[in-house]
């Protein structure tokens, strides 16, 4: 929509657009002569269908009429500066819309016409540029006083300056005959030569307007065309090309609205230059090859890095093309995170260019952005460039620098035979798996895996001494022990490395010592001192320490020659079993191995196998020893007399000596009965009649005195048993009269009332009732009778198990496992019973008879 408003009676001198506000600034004349008035619009409201005038006044420096040559105006509304042709700058500060709420002052006096003015705004701080055809100069706002700096000695003409944009920092352009100069608040920035007269200078949106008159030709002469033709040039700086290049004729203005850019002419016409889109502009400069050119228009287009990874592709391919493999590879390095990298390997695998593909991998690896694959590659390529510089720098990295896969580069150089190179990536990243496989398996280099072991913390020490532990031993013997001494009693790591921790457990660190017997396989002598020291320092070690060490001293026993050294060796092996420390059957069968006579009788001994040290004593034929084991053991075990006899019975050597002395010990004792004796001599041929004539007669003189014995004890027993039967009749026919005076109980004179029993007992009734169970019983008779009567109801359950245990063996398919357990109970027991003589009745209530 198109409006017009008549601002001045005369005309408009000045117009000044604020882009952030609908403030619209003119400078005009309403009346002949020199005298310019400045206006202030308010657009978006309206007096009388025109917008509204806020302000007027004079624009005048000081009492003197002058011409208007430039205007600007802040964008915060609070500076507004204008530039005269008698070389004056006037400044109103504060709300230039208001007359109350500003201040205008003279900034600027000489006598050279200013020709162009321009604020700049960074942060908090305001510059004002002023420029004149002769000097260039600038003015800090923000201060008091206003300081000026003068920039430089050249200036321009009028329309010739302008502000770039504040993405190129806001700097103040002139362009002069010769060069366009931009600057910055305290010094001159960058030049550019652009030859021709510049009647007109303008920058929008990253551009350079340029309007020269009477352009050069390209071989620098005057284009034969009218004086009144004007060569319009856009420059792009950032990039350094022409975006654009025409021929026009009177040109007054370039603006910049609607995202397009506008050319009005003398002659009433209006041009409008549109730009093209990026991409546009990107294809136009890839079919040039213009590939640098293209990538700088990217980026100061902000394109995003996807794009500016495929610009770079093309730019690879182009130069890949062409042979510059270096110049690719450095334009492929760009694409890292967006292109594949299997994209840029396969064309240098193919190439064979070794070391561009080595720069890559290198690119790939500093960028976080390679796998296990990438990092073999890059390792192999070093390999067979030989370049050990580049593979040390590498390796030698921080981690913050180079990211890769420490396992496989290891592998990569243990396979290369990079030995030196894999060690020192291994120690450095703590991949101690690895460190000692390369120093144990491929450098041999057994001193520095061992010493490296006991710098490592608990679990891994352990766990790699359990590995290596044989190989090591087999090589470092002394220190191998050493170190498993350490790490089975309290283990403390040697030193800080890259594999130690710097805080230690409180808790006793040690392994489990058995664990490592396996290691000192073929050497004992270490594996005699190890297993010493560990029962020493720890008598609760395992109980294969002890075994082990036990089987080592009989081993060092049995190969001794020297007598007094095998005797010390006897006592320590002795020690180690009174120890208590040896599980039995394995110390007994270690002794047994090594026919260690001593060991082997401590342990029956032990053990209370008395019928093994006789059987032992036996087959060594040591007769002494075999009369000694029954004489010492006899006690425990009476059957040593009877095997002792019938060994020496066996003998068919003269052994007459030996079975007379256990013949002696076995009728003094009553071991055997005499014909089982006969019996066990009867398979002597060398033992005659005389050798039992003497054990013979003695057998039956005591039987005899037995027999004699016996049978006055059978006499005497009859004798009472008449006698008590008597007593028994008695008491049943005749009255028994109670004649005792004294208390069977308290020894007292018998009182009335008084309690008699037919036993002949008798007691005050007080002293019967305190200590009487029962009123029908008599107390000092009482416990003989019980007696009595257990044995009887004894008697009584036997008779009742003897028909549960037949019904039991009857019943049960193991009857010899019935039989056990019942001796095992003692039911079968032999009871002798005292039963009444042949023709009486057996009594049948006990209790009530006594």
């Amino acid at each position: 929509m198109l409006t017009t408003f008549q601002a001045y009676k005369l005309r408009v001198t000045h117009i000044f657009q604020l882009k952030q506000h609908s403030i619209l600034v003119t400078v005009g004349q309403d009346e002949h002569g020199i005298n310019p008035l400045v206006k202030v619009w308010n657009l978006d409201k309206r007096d009388s269908g025109s917008p509204l005038c806020t302000r007027i006044f004079p624009a005048i420096p000081g009492n003197k009429p002058t011409e208007v040559s430039c205007l600007s105006v802040h964008e915060n509304l609070n500076f507004m500066a204008i530039g005269f042709t008698d070389g004056s700058v006037v400044l109103t500060k504060g709300d230039i819309t208001r007359d109350r709420h500003s201040k205008t002052l003279t900034l600027h006096e000489g006598t050279i016409p200013v020709t162009g003015l321009a604020f700049r705004q960074v942060a908090k701080v305001t510059h004002l540029y002023v420029a004149t055809l002769e000097k260039v100069y600038c003015y800090s706002l923000s201060l008091k006083e206003y300081p000026k700096v003068e920039l430089d000695t050249h200036g321009c003409a009028l329309h010739c300056s302008s502000l770039t944009d504040p993405s190129q920092d806001s700097q103040f352009v002139v362009a002069g005959d010769e060069c366009v100069y931009l600057y910055q608040p305290d010094e001159r920035g960058p030049c550019f030569a652009f030859d021709g007269t510049k009647i007109l200078a303008r920058w929008h949106r990253g551009y350079l307007f340029l309007i020269i008159q009477n352009p050069k030709t390209r071989f620098g002469n005057r284009e034969s065309c009218p004086s009144d033709k004007q060569l319009l040039t856009i420059y792009d700086l950032d990039n350094k090309f022409i975006a654009y290049s025409a021929l026009f004729q009177d040109v007054i203005d370039v603006v910049a609205e609607w995202g397009s850019f506008f050319v009005l002419t003398r002659d009433g016409n209006m041009y409008i230059i549109q730009e093209k889109d990026t991409q546009t502009k990107l294809e136009m400069l890839f079919k040039k090859n213009l590939f640098v050119m293209a990538i700088n228009l990217a980026k100061s287009q902000h394109l995003d890095s996807d794009g500016l990874s495929e610009i770079f592709r093309q730019y690879g391919d182009h130069l890949y093309l062409k042979g510059d493999h270096d110049g690719a590879i450095q334009q492929y390095i760009r694409t890292i995170g967006k292109l594949e990298p299997s994209y840029v390997i396969r064309k240098f695998l193919d190439a064979q260019r070794i070391h561009n593909l080595t720069a890559y991998l290198q690119a790939l690896h500093r960028q976080s952005l390679a796998n296990a694959d990438h990092t073999t590659l890059l390792l192999n390529c070093y390999t067979k460039l030989k370049d050990s510089l580049k593979l040390e720098e590498f390796i030698k990295s921080s981690e913050s620098e180079v990211h890769f896969d420490v396992e496989i580069a290891i592998k990569v150089l243990r396979q290369a035979g990079y030995h030196r190179h894999a060690v020192f990536l291994a120690e450095k990243h703590m991949h101690h798996d690895w460190y000692l496989k390369i120093q144990l398996e491929d450098l041999k280099n057994y001193e520095e895996g061992l010493r490296y072991i006991g710098r490592l913390p608990f679990e891994q020490a352990e766990s790699n001494m359990k590995r290596y532990g044989k190989t090591l031993m087999h090589h470092i013997p002394e220190g191998t022990t050493l170190l498993l001494k350490g790490l089975c009693t309290n283990y403390h790591p040697s030193g800080d490395t890259a594999g130690t921790d710097s805080h230690f457990e409180k808790n006793l660190l040690k392994a489990n010592s058995e664990e490592f017997i396996p290691i000192f396989a073929n050497n004992p002598r270490e594996l005699k001192a190890y297993l010493e020291h560990m029962i020493e320092v720890d008598p609760n070690s395992p109980q294969g320490v002890y075994d082990t060490l036990l089987e080592l001293r009989f081993q060092d026993w049995a190969h001794e020659q020297h007598p007094e050294r095998k005797k010390i060796l006897q006592g320590e092996a002795l020690s180690l079993l009174r120890s208590d420390n040896t599980v039995f059957d394995k110390a007994l069968v270690l002794c047994q191995m090594h026919n260690f006579k001593e060991g082997i009788l401590y342990l029956y001994e032990k053990g209370k196998l008395y019928q093994q040290i006789m059987h032992y004593h036996m087959q060594n034929e040591v007769y002494d020893k075999v009369v000694e084991a029954c004489k010492r053991y006899g006690d425990q075990e009476v059957c040593l007399w009877e095997q002792a006899l019938g060994y020496f019975a066996r003998k068919e050597e003269d052994c007459k000596a030996y079975i007379s002395e256990v013949l002696c010990h076995i009728d003094q004792n009553n071991l055997m009965p005499p014909l089982l004796v006969v019996q066990t001599l009867a398979h002597n041929s060398t033992a005659t009649l005389s050798v039992i004539k003497d054990y013979l007669i003695n057998k039956l003189q005591r039987e005899s005195l037995q027999i004699e014995g016996d049978e006055c004890k059978i006499q005497q027993y009859r004798e009472e048993t008449t006698h008590l039967r008597s007593q028994i009749q008695e008491l049943r026919t005749s009255a028994k009269i109670f004649q005792k005076t004294k208390c069977n109980m308290c020894n007292s004179p018998l009182e009335l009332p008084s309690v008699h029993f037919l036993c002949s007992h008798s007691f005050h009734q007080h002293c019967f009732e305190s200590y009487a169970d029962n009123e029908a019983e008599c107390p000092t008779c009482a416990p003989e009778n019980r007696k009595v009567i257990d044995m009887l109801r004894a008697q009584d359950q036997k008779s009742d198990l003897h028909d549960h245990f037949n019904r039991q063996l009857q019943s049960s398919h193991d009857g010899f496992s019935v039989v056990a357990d019942y001796f095992g109970r003692g039911v079968l027991n032999k009871l002798t019973l005292l039963t009444d003589p042949p023709g009486r009745k057996p009594v049948g209530n006990v209790e009530v008879n006594l």
